[in-house]
């Protein structure tokens, strides 16, 4: 039992708290939002609803809770993600073909698990039970993953209308950040540790920590800036294959990407879609919404790189977890206006790094379903460190590795430049 003193301190409460914040969201959403699925990486806003109810139901109240009978025999094919050791899985681009069950369907479905996992920590937890601890911490992390893609898929599904309908009713305040360069700050190398200490909780794979060595290198004071990436823009690289990865190089033809996604050209001016609608473009805010592809060859055009993931973690290891997070009700990253030491490290936007998203050495895959949480996805992907504006401030950690695939653009990613120590 040694180490689970951490997770003996859970309560109903602890649950209740980061389910009432996932119906904080949905509140700004209209009935009609809840449905509706643009492309297949986005999920409408009830299957988000469902799946982390799903995952209450599946993973404790069906193991522990005695004789607990599940709120509708089908909802287990319909609000699978991905566990396919559980069996079929209805497929994740017909998740917004589904017109039945209906949002007061879906509510209910929360209430009633809501209802039972309340008896269940009541009960459960009190004894101690360390398996069922584990999956609940597990879920309110797994949650909190969910309100965050539920606020990036939101904000698809408005872009993708041509009236832009904004989630929140209000104008974001531009910064009065004037024009600030940036400083490089010199980090010297040797033997680190990275990955989970075990202070708390982490996913499998931020495990087992271990030591890695880093050359001097230099990171970049604050993130790139919209004014910043526009002079890229200007310069005619999206056009230029000399700073494109081959693969980035095809997808600039496939989407005929000229500019990060929500951007546009109004009148030979930048705006973009915000969730509070279309903004004029603010000069010194992070540029967000860019893929792998375009942050490496934003870096390669400006002579330098992206971090490696390790850097990045070391360079983060000792810094509060404080920022523009999903707490500040604001979802739009925000200029800086700090002028000493490293800023942004922690919200704004996911920094891409160039690591690709593989095992730790001597990472065991977790047995069972749980293997396939993440250890699955291990192929083709790249990490992303630091969090975003919608991100949970109390989901984070240094360790924390999120991964998507290097075309993805729809999640809140951005761009952080450094460089081999000179």
């Amino acid at each position: 039992m040694e180490g689970m003193s951490w997770k003996w301190q859970l309560s109903h409460l602890d649950y209740q708290k980061v389910r009432n914040t996932t119906l904080r969201l949905c509140e700004p959403l209209c009935q009609d939002d809840y449905g509706v699925q643009t492309i297949a990486e986005v999920s409408p806003p009830k299957w988000h609803l469902a799946h982390t109810s799903w995952f209450f139901e599946t993973f404790l109240l069906q193991p522990f809770y005695p004789d607990y009978q599940p709120f509708h025999p089908r909802y287990g094919y319909l609000f699978n993600s991905y566990y396919e050791t559980l069996g079929n899985v209805y497929p994740r681009p017909q998740r917004g073909w589904l017109s039945r069950p209906t949002v007061d369907d879906i509510f209910r479905y929360r209430a009633y698990v809501d209802e039972h996992m309340a008896v269940l920590i009541d009960t459960v937890a009190q004894a101690h039970q360390s398996e069922f601890l584990t999956r609940l911490w597990l879920g309110i992390h797994h949650e909190q993953q969910h309100q965050e893609l539920l606020l990036t898929d939101v904000k698809h599904v408005l872009a993708s209308n041509p009236l832009r309908p904004a989630y929140l009713d209000s104008t974001l305040a531009a910064s009065e950040v004037t024009s600030m360069q940036p400083s490089w700050l010199l980090f010297h190398g040797g033997l680190f540790k990275i990955g989970d200490e075990g202070q708390g909780f982490a996913f499998d794979n931020e495990k087992p920590r271990h030591e890695v060595f880093l050359g001097d290198f230099q990171v970049c004071s604050r993130l790139v800036t919209n004014s910043e990436y526009v002079e890229f823009i200007e310069s005619g690289a999206y056009s230029q294959p000399q700073y494109w990865l081959s693969d980035g190089w095809m997808w600039i033809g496939k989407g005929g990407w000229k500019a990060p996604l929500y951007w546009e050209s109004i009148d030979g001016e930048w705006w973009i879609m915000t969730l509070s609608g279309m903004q004029r473009l603010i000069a010194h805010e992070p540029v967000c919404h860019v893929s792998f592809y375009e942050a490496d060859a934003y870096a390669r055009w400006r002579g330098r790189r992206l971090l490696s993931e390790a850097e990045w973690e070391h360079a983060a290891a000792t810094l509060d977890i404080v920022g523009n997070l999903q707490e500040t009700g604001r979802y739009h990253p925000q200029a800086t206006s700090q002028v000493c030491g490293i800023t942004q490290i922690f919200g704004d936007v996911w920094e891409w790094t160039s690591s690709s998203y593989q095992p730790y050495p001597g990472y065991c895959l977790p047995q069972g379903v749980f293997g396939e949480y993440n250890g699955k996805f291990m192929c083709n992907q790249m990490v992303l460190r630091g969090g975003s504006c919608v991100t949970p401030t109390t989901h984070l950690r240094a360790s924390y590795r999120n991964f998507f695939y290097p075309h993805d653009r729809w999640q809140f990613s951005g761009i952080r430049l450094a460089d081999n120590a000179k």
